[in-house]
């Protein structure tokens, strides 16, 4: 585990730094080959390449070595191809850890609002899935027929935390933490060929889990369970598209033809396209799922002049499975794609924020909590400093 400890710090001291692991290598004297091994875990760097390294990052050797507390109330699956596991864990104890300082620091220790959730869910024997996404709305003080339309923000007023890492791969999708380890927390996936609505959709995925799967916490527990990956979908897709307001829009727009039909859906609840097709197709027979396929394709086409390949939006998914429960295709762009801006986390910016301003902690330290270069820091230190706008940190940012 201490080469992953090592890896997960070389890259986020790296990438704070905005250099290349051919820049790293070339001013530390290894070879590039033997540095990227020693920063995906591969390999356990000698002591004078370890101490060489950190001259090149500009940081001491104990930064790279210091572990992070490990996580043991996790749900973690993902497909067997994927490699970085365990480095996706550091990271995402490294968040916690920084994250909960930062919180004891200020007197800003949140407290999440789950516990009636579990509760409630505790009596439901029937169509959980659906039932859980009523009753989290209901608590989160979404009206019936209202779009989520700032899902960080959302969570992060109910106390559940929010972070994204960037993983090469359409093997890992999301995961999520347990209050025991820090959280409740959710992560998604941000790797640029997964469309900002399978952000959206993994952090409200994760969430599903967090109400329907408390058991299913376990670091050790690698594969996925078919039946649990069906309920967080289902209770995905419920939550972000309440039925009657499915419903209403999906009539609405009955006079567009289908891929602009479902494309108009899609934006207004800010969800991949996948998923309207997904509610369109719950009551059809296998056949009836094939022919909206086929038209789809067909419609994308002509309105593209480019035909449907394995891993592109919006018909990147194989018949096999369009036609089965799963959502979500592994990757590919979206048409009519959301912003990153589209998912924003907040609460740690605004907690770094006030711990700088409050004489807490130094610009440095906050570039690094927040994962930026220390130049986009400082840029962002004259901003909140120049703009003028918001009168200040005398108050807290709500929890609820």
């Amino acid at each position: 585990m201490e080469n992953q400890v090592i890896a997960a710090n070389l890259v986020r001291f790296r990438k704070h730094r905005r250099k290349t692991q051919v820049e790293v290598a070339d001013a530390s004297g290894l070879s590039r080959a033997a540095y990227r091994n020693v920063e995906k875990g591969r390999s356990l760097p000698r002591t004078e390449n370890l101490r060489a390294i950190a001259r090149a990052l500009g940081v001491p050797v104990r930064e790279l070595v210091t572990p992070v507390p490990r996580l043991q109330h996790v749900r973690f699956r993902s497909l067997k191809k994927l490699k970085s596991r365990d480095q996706i864990v550091v990271e995402v104890a490294r968040w916690l850890k920084d994250f909960g300082e930062l919180e004891d620091l200020l007197g800003e220790r949140g407290s999440h609002d789950l516990e009636g959730l579990w509760g409630k869910l505790a009596s439901a024997d029937e169509n959980r899935p659906q039932v859980a996404a009523d009753l989290a709305r209901a608590h989160f003080g979404l009206a019936p027929q209202q779009p989520v339309h700032d899902v960080c923000g959302l969570l992060e007023a109910h106390g559940v935390k929010v972070h994204a890492v960037e993983v090469a791969s359409d093997a890992f999708l999301g995961l999520s933490v347990a209050p025991e380890d820090g959280g409740p927390a959710v992560v998604v996936n941000s790797w640029p060929r997964l469309a900002v609505e399978h952000w959206i959709y993994s952090a409200v995925h994760e969430l599903g889990h967090l109400l329907l799967h408390r058991p299913a916490y376990d670091i050790d527990v690698e594969a996925e369970d078919d039946e649990q990956e069906k309920e967080a979908e289902a209770f995905a897709s419920h939550f972000l598209m309440p039925e009657a307001a499915f419903q209403q829009e999906w009539r609405e727009a009955r006079g567009l033809p289908l891929l602009e039909r479902v494309i108009r859906v899609k934006r207004i609840f800010r969800v991949s396209w996948r998923v309207v097709v997904y509610r369109v197709c719950e009551s059809l027979s296998p056949e009836q799922r094939k022919r909206v396929w086929a038209r789809i394709a067909w419609e994308y086409r002509e309105r593209t002049g480019r035909p449907l390949q394995k891993l592109t939006e919006p018909a990147g998914i194989p018949t096999e499975v369009f036609g089965a429960p799963r959502i979500i295709a592994r990757s590919g762009s979206e048409v009519a794609s959301l912003d990153a801006l589209d998912f924003e986390r907040e609460r740690l910016a605004w907690l770094v924020r006030r711990a700088f301003e409050e004489g807490e902690i130094s610009l440095s330290r906050g570039a690094e909590v927040l994962g930026i270069h220390l130049d986009d820091m400082r840029e962002r230190a004259q901003s909140w400093a120049e703009a003028g706008v918001d009168g200040c940190c005398s108050s807290s940012m709500p929890m609820s």
